[in-house]
């Protein structure tokens, strides 16, 4: 009784034509999985919170480290603008 069967998935042993290496080629990887450990999906919040601190903190690219201080300072103060805060509490009158 072929009714209440499933059907079998067919499978082959292709290999490309013109593939030449030792790894799979159908492998989705990032490229930037070797040089990093934030790409890992464990330890939960703190954990990978602590992982791109570590990342961060451990970059020997300075003028990325500036760049990212630069746009967050940027965001923040586009923030406060929206927000309409009052900024001449920082300044003495």
């Amino acid at each position: 009784m072929g009714v209440f069967k499933t059907r079998k998935n067919k499978k082959f042993s292709y290999t490309p034509r013109h593939y030449k290496g030792d790894s799979n080629p159908y492998e989705i990887k990032h490229k930037f999985d070797e040089y990093r450990k934030t790409v890992d999906a464990s330890g939960g919040l703190k954990g990978k919170i602590n992982n791109a601190w570590d990342d961060y903190k451990n970059n020997t690219d300075e003028k990325a480290n500036k760049r990212v201080l630069i746009i967050v300072l940027v965001l923040i103060l586009i923030f406060l603008f929206i927000i309409d805060f009052d900024l001449s509490i920082f300044f003495k009158s």
